[in-house]
């Protein structure tokens, strides 16, 4: 099956500042981050390797290093919060927290609500089995019960809804025929370790997600290529250019010391912050 890979122009900065329907006002977000010396940052309690509580009870993982990055770019102290990811994708922020790590496909839905200063990693969707499915490609998966998480990317896919932002069209490889959506991955491979076809036939996944949850223990297989390949983005609301600039310059300083590419190889064992 050839892999369907989604072209960008290669850039570190990537700010879309229109349909601005939920926002912050101009210099806002930045001047509070400035006289508080903290940033908040919305990230998961539960995706390895990327924000996970570790076995001291800390969050750790490649988002987690990258927002220290940007805070110690900023001269500032970051504060980690860990709502839903329903909730961080709706934009309804509320003023608690000021910027979003969760490795966030850039779709255009999602242009109306944020702004994408920076790109910092790039990322495959791949379909997940247990061991004992007889299942050894995606499209073995159409008309399956498939677990995604909530509001994520993975679930668009599944619903044949995924607009990528300034991408080709998506080439769908399969049709579920029930979605079954989580609030968090874990809970979707919890179901699926129960057997095949028990509660859920497959999952769809972040590749490097996957990877880690089978490496974990999980009687899970990848089947196939890649389903889609993105580039994952911080994201912040509209209306701030001045704190989304500073975190682009962030972002455009780590990735220039090698300090981004060091951190994707500590934590993926591979430089995945440049699209190949």
């Amino acid at each position: 099956m050839n892999r369907f890979m989604i072209r960008f122009t290669a850039t570190a900065s990537f700010a879309l500042m229109s349909f601005a329907s939920i926002s912050a006002h101009a210099g806002e977000v930045l001047d509070r981050v400035l006289a508080t010396k903290t940033v908040r940052v919305a990230t998961s309690a539960a995706y390895p390797l990327a924000s996970f509580i570790d076995d001291k009870g800390q969050l750790d993982g490649f988002d987690v290093e990258v927002a220290k990055g940007v805070a110690k770019y900023m001269g500032v102290e970051v504060q980690f919060v860990t709502p839903g990811w329903d909730i961080i994708a709706s934009g309804r922020w509320a003023d608690r927290w000021d910027l979003a790590m969760g490795q966030m496909t850039p779709t255009a839905p999602r242009a109306k609500l944020f702004d994408f200063p920076a790109v910092y990693i790039y990322g495959n969707t791949v379909a997940v089995v247990h061991k004992d499915s007889k299942a050894t490609k995606p499209s073995d998966l159409d008309g399956k019960v498939i677990g995604v998480v909530a509001v994520s990317s993975e679930e668009s896919y599944a619903k044949h809804a995924l607009e990528i932002y300034n991408a080709p069209a998506i080439k769908y490889q399969f049709t579920p025929g029930e979605v079954r959506s989580y609030a968090g991955i874990s809970s979707a491979a919890d179901d699926l370790r129960l057997g095949d076809g028990v509660r859920l036939d497959g999952i769809l996944d972040e590749e490097l997600s996957a990877k880690a949850t089978i490496k974990a223990g999980y009687p899970f297989k990848i089947i196939g290529e890649p389903l889609v390949s993105s580039p994952a983005v911080i994201a912040v609301l509209h209306g701030d250019k001045e704190f989304s600039d500073k975190v682009a310059a962030a972002i455009k300083s780590m990735r220039e010391d090698g300090t981004l590419s060091k951190l994707s190889i500590k934590w993926y064992a591979s430089d995945l912050t440049a699209l190949k």
